[in-house]
């Protein structure tokens, strides 16, 4: 979710207002890392925020798509499908994300959200090529290095 108007405890009922589009992304994790903070006490961020940790697609205009509540989800690793799900199960919804995040933080026009992760998640290595979609919009492809 791109946001595009920002805004302070934003309602639900009012997210709309504030999306600019949508786009596809990937959202990394490296555990190997995580595990090394987790055991060190540190925080796990290390293992969110690292370098080409978050790449993502081309944003789609929020009012080019059809409604997006329920679109499909899904990741193929080298041709392989690794995860598939539906917007629509997400715990909680776009807007409903949206509402609790701008509680605690002030969202600014060009802030990126990323949703959840569906079941499947498991390791990547080097050489291995994601593919990811989202029903209506353009999708992502990057390889690992």
């Amino acid at each position: 979710v791109a946001i595009g108007t920002g805004g302070k405890n934003i309602a639900a009922a009012d997210a709309h207002k504030h999306i600019y589009g949508y786009a596809v992304g990937l959202d990394m994790t490296r555990r190997d890392l995580q595990g090394e903070m987790k055991k060190q006490g540190r925080p796990w961020c290390i293992g969110k925020a690292f370098d080409h940790s978050a790449p993502i697609g081309p944003i789609t205009p929020a009012d080019k798509l059809p409604k997006i509540n329920d679109a499909a989800i899904h990741l193929d690793v080298n041709g392989t499908q690794r995860q598939h799900s539906n917007i629509g199960k997400l715990i909680w919804n776009i807007a409903e994300t949206i509402e609790h995040l701008s509680a605690a933080w002030e969202l600014q026009p060009g802030d990126l959200i990323y949703t959840g992760t569906p079941e499947g998640v498991a390791a990547v290595v080097a050489g291995d090529t994601l593919t990811g979609s989202v029903e209506g919009l353009q999708g992502i492809s990057v390889k690992i290095v």
